[in-house]
């Protein structure tokens, strides 16, 4: 279990799209996303009993940056494998060691350099990755210990260690975990993914150095597969990544992937009992007032806006909704002063919360 009890397991890519791929007709497509989904579940029931607020065998040998990769070998379980690379090796032949290795350090850093934040529990906990995580897996996940990469199909997805994307959101589900620990379920759920989100666009901000206007603000774009880019090029088809945060959406017509379903204000929000209440769809709405945010306030996303941010979700408790984040993000904003207060307090507006004025 993770440290107060609730779920902890977050995978990256929404169960939605893993749907489409099921609801294909593509016999290989069909097994794999059969695999994907199976192997989900099987994850979530083989975590770790664990309570690790209070245990301290997961605090590096430094207590500080330490990273492990380990090789799956295309195997499904146990985890984390066999050991290939460790803080301050050598590099590998392996793309996708080298990868994880290099975007896990780059999330420490951001978190070190920016919020003074001492990896993911801010006690110098053990960076531990898995890749190469059963053979074809379309997803990657945070279990509550650790993070595993599959490769993809090489068709739809490619290997999920290329984008920096993915491992800072699924490096920041930790964070969560050892903060507000926000229950995997409905808008705290939602809140949860939002977060992950919003903290992996700053750290790939601050890693490109570029401000909130030069940012394309997509999510998992290196991700689009040689297949789904082939088909987005009949007309009326748009494919931009798998996820965004401005008003647009990640993609339209598509024949594999569909429609972007992520609302972007609450009178969209979806109420079904799908994918724990919506939690991979409804965190577009507080992903969105980030970027209203982030684009009002202008500069550097990690400098203000970010901050802001990553207080308010220290404020927060495992069943915060919409209106508790939005009321929190404000008051933390006034810090800021009031023009900085106010692009806040617009931002959640026009995604439709802040249901009472903030004084």
């Amino acid at each position: 279990m993770c440290v107060h009890g609730h779920n902890c397991f977050a995978c990256y890519m929404p169960p939605q799209v893993i749907d489409r791929l099921v609801k294909s007709g593509d016999k290989d497509l069909v097994d794999l996303a059969i695999k994907t989904m199976k192997l989900g579940e099987s994850a979530r029931t083989k975590r770790a009993d664990m309570s690790p607020a209070v245990n301290t065998s997961f605090r590096s040998k430094t207590g500080g940056k330490y990273r492990l990769v380990y090789d799956m070998e295309e195997r499904e379980f146990p985890l984390p494998g066999r050991i290939v690379r460790e803080e301050g090796g050598p590099s590998s032949k392996d793309d996708a060691v080298n990868e994880a290795y290099d975007h896990t350090g780059t999330t420490y850093d951001c978190y070190k350099e920016v919020f003074n934040r001492n990896s993911l529990d801010d006690n110098g906990m053990r960076l531990i990755s898995s890749v190469h995580f059963a053979r074809g897996l379309q997803n990657a996940f945070w279990n509550g210990t650790q993070m595993a990469y599959g490769d993809g199909d090489g068709q739809i997805f490619t290997r999920f260690t290329k984008s920096l994307d993915v491992v800072a959101h699924e490096l920041t589900h930790g964070v969560v975990t050892y903060t507000a620990n926000l229950q995997y379920q409905g808008e705290s759920g939602a809140l949860n993914e939002s977060f992950a989100d919003v903290m992996s666009a700053v750290v790939t901000q601050w890693s490109n150095k570029v401000s909130v206007t030069q940012a394309d603000w997509l999510m998992g774009d290196e991700l689009l597969g040689p297949r789904l880019k082939k088909e987005a090029k009949g007309q009326g088809v748009t494919l931009r990544a798998f996820r965004v945060f401005d008003k647009g959406k990640a993609y339209e017509n598509h024949p594999t992937l569909g429609d972007d379903i992520q609302p972007k204000h609450m009178r969209d929000k979806y109420e079904g009992d799908d994918d724990y209440g919506g939690v991979h769809i409804n965190s577009g709405i507080p992903n969105h007032a980030f970027y209203l945010a982030a684009m009002a306030i202008g500069g550097n996303s990690w400098e203000v806006t970010g901050k802001i941010w990553y207080e308010t979700l220290h404020k927060l408790h495992a069943t915060s909704n919409f209106e508790d984040c939005a009321q929190t993000c404000v008051m933390v904003a006034q810090k800021h002063g009031k023009k900085v207060a106010e692009a806040v307090a617009d931002a959640w507006r026009d995604v439709g919360l802040l249901k009472e004025a903030i004084a």
